[in-house]
């Protein structure tokens, strides 16, 4: 893959000629013109470039996934990433795995957007006639859906046809996204200045064009650890934890080129920890034109320092004096990026709390069925922490327990919990309206004061008519949200479902499950296994974004009970770990400082979480069953750290996951289950060992052809038989596999058996001829090498041998000359009557017999084959080695033999009488 800067003023069109893309001609498929040929204006300009081609295969997908979201990200282009995915797995797809060709992927970035390129090699397509029609494929079909998707998503797209490639393109373009700047409200009084704790340090930070920091102050390196010498130069991506939600939000690339950002993230300190800040960008250029980035940065808590008061702008501020109050409402509508709904959420409330001279504001926006209200903004509440918390749309009976209505709270204290987001924070008087889009609820906006009768109902009507005005740009801002959040799930299970599917280990799985939830859906996660129906959940994974604490996570939930394995689908909220969690680090901290008592719940001993363990599982935490063929095999637990709570759209993701997660683990655990089976059922089939022979070195290899086969149609087998006397066999059962390896446990077991029987080698053989022929249609023909053999007293052995069929053993004489040890025989399991006599071989010492199946001879490497004199020659080179040497040295030649690997089983046994000067 090469990615490089191209000069300005080159266009795509004029690009440089590439070999791949000849002169092509373009046509749509009704055989005119494409409507969707490419009229971009020949202005755009190329800025970058990346190109990088894909094998044939499956796996080759999800690589030029990520090669797109990669180069697409590192080009800051979040906003179409996702649809930029989608399309290319789809084109890749049709590249790869339908055409079966390899596909080369081009990304060319312009000043407007980018431009995808994805060429697949299919010499086989014709080029499309001027009177053929070719038919756009089906939705629901398995492939062709490409071009509707192009269609679908991008701003322009085409298709170019060559005699030797297929061509398809795509451009998406950036989204409008108009940057204005907040401005600064009036001189306060000291009394009204916001409180810090101790020394505000504010750290200084500047990012060149590139991302990389060019300057490091001291009061970073006081917050964060690192040293500027280490700092400058680093990408600040490396350092900045930025808050991910598939679909939406705004990237760390994005954010540093905007010409103006406020928000909250975290960086990553020299000891590993994150710290969160509250930082404020502003894009500058320097004398030379050469643009930058400064950041002011300073811990999340005292935002207060660097946020941008929201108060009436100066230039009102004469108006105001005269008596005429200007509506703040009338400076902020329209000001906010129309698809920036947290920055259009935050500054309504900010406003809101202005125009009614509030303390506090907050505004809920409504779920799809209007039975609950989510928090989504609130400013000067503690409870700005509790983002996406729930409240239902009717708290109570009467007018003013519906959020559908404007209600005026004169004193919450005579009336606790008819604001539930409002209990405890000290607000006495509140006043909300609702906001509605043609009838239909949308959301609710409140103000509150710490004084009892603030407000009156001429206050709430222009609360209401505030909310009126901006429910419909509230609404369709969460609308596009909402479609962005769609597509980046979309892309999200798209390649979560490859992770999963690419492999059948347990563990591998319970790991990319947990990987794939945080941090993406959550800051930690915990993975519970149910073996059968009648074992207790087992926790199996513990994962927190914060490595340094998972084992505290991992301790407190192994000492709680787990949660119930109720199969009902959905989310459902598990409060357990933080009660006990609290209780636990509550009673810990009152030892500390001496005192007694504390809670009276009692937690088992040993858990002892620290004040971090309890603050990382205090807010929200969510059990989903995982569910594969009607039962619950495991659970997915999701916790948020103190008072952070869950998206419902982020929920809803989490379930998708869970059911292709638990797919992926329950065929994990049946593939594991059917392995140990066949692995058990195949070492039966193998000899329990090599007995040791006095006077005779023997050694065996045995390569059984297939992945996790351990047995195949190849067998050996030596064994005593007695009287000093030792049975061998080595055979090739027709086929390989389960079936061959069913023919191999008969024949190595009846050898076994009959030859204890004191038959002799003949009678053996056809005695388990018989017993080949009575298995019928699951019968299969055999060869087979047998021989009994005695060492002798003078240091040699004496063979006796019958070959059926079988490769002739060849004998290795101290000479180096190599000839056949028997003569060949009818194979077993063909014809009912066999006549088979045995031959006697001697061997002296210092001789070597090697014995092996066909898929030695066999070996093939085009139209080469390694034959019978093959590996004869390389016997030769044997002399004077061991058995175990000879054995390795034709293993080696075998498989240097071929370069692909072994299709059929292997098996080799060589026997040698060891010479008198080695008897030592």
């Amino acid at each position: 893959m090469t990615t490089g800067v191209i000069p300005g003023g080159q266009t795509p069109e004029r690009r440089p000629t590439d070999p791949r893309m000849p002169q092509q001609q373009r046509h749509d498929p009704a055989g005119r013109s494409a409507p969707h040929d490419d009229n971009r204006p020949r202005s755009s300009v190329i800025t970058a470039r990346a190109a990088a081609s894909f094998e044939p295969v499956g796996r080759s997908v999800a690589t030029a996934r990520a090669f797109v979201r990669d180069t697409l990200q590192g080009w800051g282009f979040a906003d179409i990433v996702d649809d930029a995915v989608v399309l290319t797995s789809e084109l890749v797809t049709n590249a790869v795995v339908h055409a079966g060709t390899h596909a080369e992927v081009l990304c060319l970035r312009t000043e407007d957007g980018v431009r995808i390129e994805v060429s697949d090699h299919y010499p086989e397509r014709e080029v499309p006639l001027q009177t053929s029609a070719h038919p756009m494929a089906g939705p629901d079909r398995e492939g062709g859906r490409g071009l509707q998707l192009c269609a679908a998503l991008a701003t322009r797209w085409g298709v170019d046809y060559t005699p030797t490639h297929k061509h398809v393109w795509f451009q998406l373009n950036l989204p409008e996204r108009p940057v204005g700047t907040r401005t600064a409200g009036p001189a306060l009084p000291t009394d009204l200045l916001p409180l810090a704790d101790g020394r505000v340090r504010v750290a200084v930070v500047q990012v060149d064009r590139k991302g990389a920091v060019t300057a490091w102050n001291e009061d970073a390196e006081e917050l964060f650890g690192h040293p500027a010498a280490e700092a400058i130069g680093r990408p600040l991506t490396e350092l900045a934890a930025w808050p991910h939600t598939p679909g939406t939000g705004t990237g760390v690339a994005e954010a540093l080129r905007l010409s103006r950002w406020e928000g909250s993230y975290g960086i990553r300190g020299a000891d590993g920890r994150v710290v969160q800040v509250y930082a404020s960008h502003l894009r500058v250029r320097d004398t030379g034109g050469e643009p930058s980035t400064v950041c002011l940065l300073v811990r999340d808590h005292e935002r207060a320092v660097l946020q941008t008061p929201a108060r009436v702008p100066a230039g009102d501020q004469s108006t105001a004096q005269d008596g005429q109050n200007a509506d703040p409402f009338e400076v902020f509508i329209g000001s906010p990026a129309p698809d920036d709904l947290d920055g259009l959420l935050q500054r309504t409330v900010e406003r809101a709390r202005d125009m009614l001279d509030g303390d506090s504001a907050f505004l809920l926006l409504a779920t799809d069925d209007e039975t609950e209200l989510e928090v989504r903004a609130s400013t000067g509440l503690p409870s700005a922490r509790q983002r996406f918390a729930r409240v239902p749309v009717e708290a109570g009976p009467g007018r003013y327990g519906s959020a559908r209505m404007p209600a005026v709270h004169d004193d919450l204290g005579a009336v606790p919990g008819a604001v539930p987001l409002l209990t405890g924070t000290g607000m006495r008087s509140v006043v909300t309206v609702p906001l509605k889009v043609e009838g239909r609820l949308t959301g609710s906006l409140g103000v509150a004061a710490e004084a009892p009768g603030r407000y009156s109902n001429e206050e709430a009507l222009r609360l209401q008519f505030a909310a009126d005005r901006i429910a419909l740009a509230v609404e369709s801002a969460r609308l596009g949200e909402l479609e962005r959040l769609r597509r980046g799930s979309l892309s999200f299970l798209v390649e979560a479902s490859d992770l999963l599917a690419g492999t059948l280990d347990r563990d591998q799985t319970l790991a990319l499950m947990a990987q794939m939830t945080v941090p993406t859906l959550a800051t930690w996660c915990a993975v519970y296994t149910i073996a059968d129906q009648a074992s207790e959940p087992y926790l199996s994974y513990v994962l927190h974004e914060d490595e340094e604490l998972i084992d505290g996570i991992k301790s407190l939930l192994s000492k709680v009970a787990p949660p119930d394995p109720v199969p009902t689908p959905g989310a459902r909220v598990w409060t357990v770990p933080g009660e006990v969690a609290h209780q636990a680090a509550l009673r810990t901290s009152m030892r500390s400082l001496g005192l007694t008592g504390g809670p009276t719940h009692r937690v088992a001993s040993g858990i002892g979480p620290t004040l971090a363990t309890a603050s990382a599982v205090g807010g929200e935490t969510v059990v989903l069953p995982l569910v594969a063929r009607n039962r619950v095999i495991g659970m997915l637990v999701l916790g948020k750290p103190t008072d952070e709570h869950f998206r419902q759209e982020i929920l809803e993701l989490a379930e998708d996951l869970s059911r292709r997660a638990a797919l992926a683990l329950d065929n994990a655990r049946l593939y594991s289950e059917r392995t140990a089976i066949s692995q058990a059922l195949q070492r039966s089939l193998l000899p329990p060992g090599t007995p040791d022979i006095e006077g005779v070195e023997v050694e065996v290899i045995y390569r059984a052809a297939g992945e996790g086969n351990e047995v195949g149609g190849d067998f050996y087998d030596l064994f005593p038989i007695g009287n000093g006397a030792y049975g061998f066999a080595i055979g090739d059962v027709c086929g390989t596999g389960p079936n061959a390896a069913a023919v191999t446990g008969l024949a190595r077991h009846a050898l076994r058996l009959l030859a204890r029987e004191g038959l002799s080698g003949p009678a053996v053989l056809e005695r388990l001829n018989s017993a080949i022929l009575d298995e019928g249609d699951r019968s299969r023909f055999l060869t087979l090498l047998y021989g009994e053999m005695r060492p002798q007293e003078d240091g040699s052995a004496e063979l006796k041998v019958v070959c059926a069929g079988h490769p002739l053993p060849l004998r290795l004489r101290q000479d180096g000359t190599v000839t056949p040890a028997a003569e060949p025989q009818p194979l077993l399991g063909v014809i009912e009557d066999l006549e088979l006599y045995e031959e006697t071989v001697t061997l002296d010492p210092g001789d070597v017999l090697l014995c092996v199946t066909d898929g030695v001879t066999e070996r093939r490497e085009g139209t080469r084959m390694l034959g019978d004199d093959g590996l004869a020659d390389v016997l030769t080179t044997c002399t004077g080695l061991t058995a175990g040497a000879v054995a390795a040295r034709i293993m080696r030649a075998v498989e240097r033999f071929a370069s692909d690997a072994p299709s059929d089983d292997m098996a080799i046994l060589a026997m040698r009488v060891p010479g008198i000067h080695q008897d030592a």
